[in-house]
């Protein structure tokens, strides 16, 4: 079978090659790959790939080998699935806790699209607690994480600010519902909850925009810059703030990826897709990912080109 391997190149970072195919553990489906979508962390990955790297964690595909255990979804099913690697290809394995049922209404392009940003934001507002009727602040809300969290907080009765760099990124964000605005600085604080994603000077930025008691949930750093506290400035903000580190993983996956596609189906989550395009433009769609020229989720299908 076909897989996309790394190559070190930051121009062209992954290329093809012929693999055998994956044999799967007793707790694992083996799924016919029919679209996958790369997430802007693993790009950072291939920049400096470690030895046997495969990456690819979010896949939707056709299970054509069921569980030896007999634990999840059998022969024929159609499948939503986040393995921890090695989804870019033309099966993958998944194990069966990691999989959720498609129903024929949602194609595998937007399966796709939900896994790690999905999870990551059913999560993150988990970890925030009830929102309705709150302030909450989002920062970095133009990728794949900040179109769900927006859709799902607004939805629950959240008033949400999300920041994003450029109008166009933002303007999905605002027919959500969120008020958006181009700089942390230009928040109209206080808010209850900072989602901060961004790092750098960012983060003590929007932590100054808290109120007194307030919280703020730390999930990502996609400046690649680290974060620099003052404590003396902090005196001269608000008083008794609470930061949270936050990361998304810990299996099991399924349920939340139940519960993801139960909202699409109800029409209650609409993924915001960028790009679809045929895997074997995913080099460039990976460049273009990288340096932010995408808004939302990018997703490759596997059926075209050769």
């Amino acid at each position: 079978m076909r897989r996309l391997i790394p190559t070190g190149d930051a121009a062209r970072p992954v290329a093809f090659a012929e693999v055998p195919q994956p044999v799967p553990e007793p707790d694992e489906a083996l799924v016919k790959v029919e679209a996958f979508a790369p997430n802007r962390g693993e790009t950072f990955l291939l920049e400096h790939p470690r030895p046997g790297l495969l990456p690819g964690k979010d896949i939707a595909g056709l299970v054509v080998q069921a569980a030896a255990d007999g634990s999840g979804p059998g022969v024929g099913t159609r499948v939503v699935g986040h393995p921890a690697r090695g989804g870019w290809a033309e099966y993958a394995t998944v194990p069966t806790h990691s999989l959720a049922v498609l129903p024929p209404g949602i194609d595998a392009v937007r399966a796709a699209a939900l896994p790690l940003a999905g999870i990551t934001a059913l999560r993150l507002l988990r970890s925030a607690g009830s929102l309705t009727g709150r302030r909450v602040l989002l920062t970095g809300a133009s990728g794949g994480v900040g179109h769900y969290v927006t859709e799902l907080a607004v939805g629950a009765g959240a008033e949400l600010t999300a920041v994003t760099a450029t109008p166009a990124r933002g303007a999905r964000l605002a027919e959500l519902g969120a008020e958006v605005v181009h700089d942390v600085a230009t928040a109209r604080g206080p808010f209850d909850v900072v989602l901060e994603s961004t790092g750098g000077p960012d983060l003590p930025r929007a932590l100054s925009k808290a109120r007194p008691g307030g919280t703020l949930v730390w999930f990502g750093q996609a400046s690649r810059t680290p974060v620099t506290l003052d404590f003396f400035q902090l005196l001269g903000g608000p008083e008794r703030v609470t930061i949270h580190h936050f990361h998304y993983a810990g299996a099991p996956y399924g349920p939340d990826l139940a519960a993801l596609v139960r909202l699409v189906e109800q029409q209650r989550l609409h993924p915001e897709i960028g790009r679809v395009s045929d895997w074997a433009r995913t080099a460039a769609t990976l460049v273009d990912l990288r340096e932010r020229r995408i808004r939302g989720k990018a997703v490759l299908t596997t059926g075209g080109e050769r």
